[in-house]
């Protein structure tokens, strides 16, 4: 298939917060994400990744939690149990803000590392609204991006032994949509990135 005929990616910064390390037995209590970019034949087209955003707290989906995962993103079980939307409404709400921001483009959620967040993420698209508009595989390492390009394993990745000029010059808050926009920015820095060899 020639590259002009490529449909067109719109990568999507996702961030969330949970109080245990797996869905299900444990709750996705904040989602974060920003439009980081656009990618198609021509290239990777950086956004502006705090224009276009979504944020919701959810209501937690059962009475486990661990501790020290909850006191990482400072979030309170008891006020989301009360405030919090429900997963199957806040989930609603973000396939179709994907749907419209991402126009006639795949999007393609990107985080770092993806893992985790991805695993939370489509377990509660499935569980709650019962599809995915990333489909089953529309995620991007941004770790293993740096890797790769970076020419170094993936497990001596860390933010810290990056190029600082690569790194966004937003604070890292663990709160969903801050650290969205902040890797949304890492994003955009990486795909314009060459490598280490090459000049800045």
């Amino acid at each position: 298939m020639s590259a002009r005929r490529v449909k067109p990616s719109l990568y999507i910064s996702v961030d969330i917060e949970a109080d245990g390390p797996i869905p299900g037995p444990y709750s996705m209590l904040s989602l974060g994400a920003a439009v980081a970019g656009r990618q198609d034949a021509d290239g990777f087209t950086a956004a502006d990744p705090a224009r276009r955003t979504f944020y919701a707290e959810l209501r937690p989906i059962s009475d486990e939690f661990d501790a020290e995962a909850l006191a990482v993103s400072g979030l309170d079980r008891e006020r989301l149990a009360d405030e919090g939307l429900e997963p199957a409404v806040a989930l609603a709400r973000f396939t179709a803000w994907v749907r419209e921001v991402s126009g006639g483009a795949q999007p393609v959620m990107c985080g770092y590392p993806a893992s985790y967040d991805w695993t939370f993420l489509y377990w509660y698209l499935i569980r709650f609204t019962g599809g995915s508009p990333f489909g089953h595989s529309g995620c991007l390492d941004m770790k293993t991006l740096y890797a790769t390009k970076a020419g170094l394993p993936l497990r001596a990745v860390a933010k810290r032994t990056m190029p600082p000029h690569l790194l966004s010059r937003r604070p890292h808050t663990h709160h969903a949509l801050d650290d969205a926009v902040e890797q949304a920015e890492l994003l955009a820095n990486l795909m314009a990135w060459p490598g280490p060899g090459a000049a800045r």
